[in-house]
């Protein structure tokens, strides 16, 4: 119901914006810099904080989609060429291709079950239980931090979301109160006592949904990427483990 009242209200603000710069006297400045110039000090710092946050979250948005990018990349080149070393038993080598991919979320992955493994293979005395448990164990954490740093900014990319329209609202209820101001000291209910007031409202409003939809649109694809690296990350460590399994059946 909300979205509903909101979207009828939104869909009637450029018919009164017009209506206002028409009907509000022929000083009312329609271009940017003359709406700065006419905007009152509380609605300027409510356009830069929303200036802010927007740029703020494109830079996420461009850091995250490189990235995830590269990490794509990196991790098409990398799964190929880890599983012909692993086939033939070439653990050394295997850790290598994942150090030459490092921006993949995979080889991360991968890289630490692998040295976790061979370093108990190594040690004198090793249960081969425990090897297994203990690369397990690995390929966990390593999934979690990678998780962490996938998922880095996306949680100020959703705050942005849903608190810039209600930045924008503060603008629009002080312009509404500047309108009020101005009918009471020009002693007049024109539109030419409002249209400033009103203009304010209308621009704060504007800029906070200009801010705010970018915002969320990316918030909820970039997550929705993060959820694919992560299932990727699962089947990666679960083929690790049964590697490692059919390589210690092999080995008695």
């Amino acid at each position: 119901m909300f979205a509903t009242i909101a979207g009828v209200l939104l869909s009637y603000i450029p018919a009164a914006a017009t209506w206002i710069i028409q009907e509000g006297g022929g000083g009312m400045a329609t271009d940017p810099l003359g709406l700065w110039k006419q905007m009152g000090w509380v609605a300027r710092a409510v356009v830069i904080i929303l200036f802010v946050m927007s740029g703020w979250s494109i830079g996420v948005m461009i850091d995250r989609w490189m990235a995830y990018n590269a990490a794509r990349k990196q991790s098409r080149a990398f799964a190929p060429a880890v599983a012909g070393a692993l086939r033939d038993g070439r653990i050394d080598e295997a850790i290598k291709v994942a150090e030459r991919n490092k921006k993949s979320h995979l080889a991360k992955v991968v890289t630490a079950g692998l040295m976790e493994f061979k370093a108990h293979q190594d040690s004198p005395g090793a249960i081969p239980g425990e090897t297994i448990e203990a690369s397990k164990r690995a390929l966990e954490r390593t999934e979690a931090i990678v998780h962490a740093e996938l998922k880095r900014g996306l949680g100020g990319l959703a705050t942005i979301g849903s608190t810039a329209p209600f930045v924008g609202l503060f603008g629009t209820v002080m312009g509404i109160l500047n309108a009020f101001t101005g009918i009471s000291k020009e002693k007049a209910t024109g539109l030419a006592a409002v249209a400033g007031g009103i203009a304010e409202a209308l621009v704060t409003t504007a800029i906070g949904l200009l801010v705010a939809i970018p915002a969320v649109m990316m918030f909820n694809y970039l997550t929705g990427r993060v959820e694919a690296f992560d299932v990727e990350m699962d089947n990666s460590s679960s083929e690790l483990i049964d590697y490692f399994l059919k390589r210690r059946e092999v080995r008695r």
